[in-house]
């Protein structure tokens, strides 16, 4: 491997200081083992104490801090003064001491393919160019995508460099998929926004490090710009069923439009609606009596002024979690309908804009982004799996399922207590009665405390026993008078690919046969449903942390494997096997049983069917799912070969 050459530099030492002042030490001093080519910055006095998610100096005091940047600066100087000359790259053995480094404990050889290739240590990333023998039968295999949020956008980038035909269709007239749908107030991300991005496009343009949905529907669409997308997606046009036909060994996909129906023909489909898109909300007795403004937070109608008004905010998960501080400064009163408390873990960063010297370093301190993308990689991938398995041994399985997890708990049961300032009423309140993890985790600033204790805010736990024309009625009897009621109530997760019909061979309705229990052959591919992939599909949701776009990319290289597989073999269609599905879905559920997501101790739970069952999350590491989705493996489908049906495609 050649030397790494850096563009010079030109910044005075005032200013290369202050910008050191915004970075992250450990990656900043990892940039600087690249500078010097000197290793033993490694065993010198600055040394990181630990890796957690939201905690990105290392555990390290500021003295600390003070005295590593002052070296750098030292170092970064020189650099900069001999104008960059190019650095000797690193072998894989010294990438491996500098990510066990930073992340304070070895890097074994599981993980090391998967952080190489992820941060870009290796060139597997790279786009191949299509083979030439290849190029005539991928123009042949047409594909549609359902959908152009996050996944969607992804699977056409895919298909775009692997030379398949495609065309898009986005039910909105916009996409970005969810961070177009959800424009609420106070939308943002729950993943470090430098995490949550595409491995192969720029992480240096972030404005907060867990970004708002402006911005972050501002990347997707600069994505679609740049990768040439938008021209193969028709807006405003949504899916209504798709069927197999097994005399051509292609699918009918109806879409309507303003333009009417029309019936489209692919020999593959992609579903990329994801599992968070259709908005759930519970049948209050009542509702269709309210008299004022009433709408969810994914339908947000931002032409209603809530400016003084009485809110009521029904929901307080994930986005009611979120809008409760947004717009408690403009109303009147907020009255919040909380079902369950929610854990909390504490995110100092959740509302800090990015500093300019971290955009900066990013783009002229060696490998600077390729580190901090390591270290929010290793504290957000698996880390969060451990607390949330069940140790059968553990005596009160209602309060804690492990002795690690009866440790989060106290951690973040003491994190909401500090900001409850001795008051017990709302201490009863906010801290919760289950096993922490046991639902989806909320970032927490002490924003949302803050505004419970403001006079105007009142949190209610009673449940909503009616809605009346002027406001809501709860179990104790009390009438609250509101003039706007909005949904925080989630989203039906548990009716995946809603409200799509998909007809597979033999006549298999794909959402009859899920029922409340949706399963796919690594989340991916469905027996009987040939040539149909799903992306974020069952059992691909992270409850545990980690990158939901690393999980998308994993899938959509396994689609491409197989797609590639098709074409390049002369294969009408394949679809997994009954039994390698079978034996994948019994350890997937035994796995899930064993987690802290499927104790009966957590109760109203959008995880779980009606059943108490939980099908829609991954209860596997990243790591797993990551090894098992590099490569489509032919031995686990069903292929048809017919010449015949490939030459009759070929005269249509």
């Amino acid at each position: 491997m050649p030397p790494v050459s850096w563009k010079p530099f030109s910044v005075s030492d005032q200013e290369l200081a202050q910008h050191l002042s915004d970075l992250s030490v450990p990656t900043l001093l990892l940039s600087c083992v690249h500078i010097t080519g000197d290793m033993s910055i490694l065993d010198g006095p600055y040394q990181p104490h630990g890796l957690m998610a939201n905690e990105e100096q290392g555990f390290m005091s500021p003295e600390e801090q003070s005295a590593a940047r002052a070296f750098a600066l030292e170092l970064i100087k020189d650099y900069r003064d001999r104008d960059c000359p190019p650095l000797k790259p690193i072998p894989a053995e010294g990438l491996r001491r500098m990510m066990s480094w930073a992340a304070c404990e070895p890097i074994d050889d599981t993980y090391l393919p998967m952080v190489l290739q992820e941060i870009g240590f290796d060139d597997a990333g790279t786009v191949a160019a299509v083979p030439a023998e290849a190029v005539a039968a991928r123009a042949d295999l047409p594909v549609i995508v359902i959908g152009c949020g996050e996944s969607g956008l992804l699977a056409a980038i895919k298909l775009k460099e692997a030379g398949f035909p495609f065309q898009v269709i986005e039910k909105n007239p916009g996409l970005g998929g969810t961070w177009f749908e959800n424009s609420y107030p106070g939308a943002r991300v729950d993943s470090p926004n430098h995490l949550y991005t595409y491995s192969f496009e720029p992480i240096d343009h972030w404005t907060k490090y867990f970004s708002q949905q402006p911005e972050l529907k501002q990347y997707f669409e600069d994505v679609a710009v740049r990768h040439g997308i938008c021209d193969h997606v028709r807006f405003s046009t949504e899916v209504l069923s798709a069927a197999w036909d097994e005399a051509t060994s292609t699918w009918t996909v109806q879409v309507r439009s303003a333009d009417g129906l029309e019936k489209l023909t692919a020999r593959a489909v992609i579903s990329a609606v994801g599992q968070l898109n259709r908005p759930m909300v519970p049948d209050f007795p009542g509702m269709e009596t309210f008299a004022g403004p009433s709408f969810h937070t994914a339908r947000w109608d931002h032409g209603v002024d809530l400016t003084g008004k009485n809110v009521a905010l029904v929901g307080a998960g994930a986005s009611g979690f979120q809008v409760g501080p947004a717009i408690a400064d403009r109303v009147g009163s907020l009255t919040i309908f909380q079902r369950t408390a929610q854990w909390m873990f504490p995110n100092l960063l959740y509302h800090e804009a990015v500093g300019p010297g971290v955009k900066w370093a990013m783009n002229h301190l060696p490998f600077y982004a390729r580190w901090y993308r390591f270290l929010l990689l290793w504290a957000w991938c698996d880390k969060g799996l451990a607390p949330a398995r069940v140790d059968p041994e553990w005596p009160d399985q209602d309060r804690s399922i492990s002795l690690l997890n009866e440790g989060v708990r106290i951690y973040m049961t003491d994190w909401i207590l500090s900001q409850v300032d001795g008051d017990d009423e709302l201490a009863t309140k906010v801290v919760p009665d289950y096993p922490p993890t046991g639902k989806r985790m909320l970032q927490d600033n002490g924003s949302w405390l803050r505004a419970l204790r403001r006079p105007h805010v009142e949190l209610v736990r009673d449940p909503i026993e009616r809605i009346t024309p002027d406001g809501i009625d709860t179990a104790d009897e009390v009438h609250r008078t509101v003039d706007v009621i909005i949904y925080a109530t989630g989203f039906r997760a548990n009716e995946m690919l809603l409200p799509m019909t998909i007809t597979g061979r033999n006549g298999a309705d794909l959402r009859a046969g899920w029922g409340e229990r949706p399963t796919a052959y690594l989340g991916i591919t469905m027996p009987e449903f040939p040539n149909f992939f799903c992306m974020y599909g069952p059992g691909t949701n992270l409850a545990s942390s980690g990158s939901i776009i690393f999980h998308s990319e994993c899938q959509a290289n396994y689609i491409i494997s197989a797609l590639a597989h098709i074409a390049d073999n002369g294969i009408d269609f394949v679809e997994p096997t009954a039994d390698k599905t079978r034996d994948w879905v019994e350890r997937s559920q035994r796995e899930m049983r064993g987690m802290v997501w499927s104790q009966p101790s957590v109760k109203h739970s959008f995880y779980k069917n009606s059943y108490g069952e939980v099908y829609i999350l991954s209860p596997w590491r990243v790591v797993d799912y990551w090894s098992w989705t590099r490569e489509f493996n032919p031995d686990d489908y069903l292929v048809r070969q017919t010449a015949k049906l490939a030459s009759a495609r070929r005269r249509r």
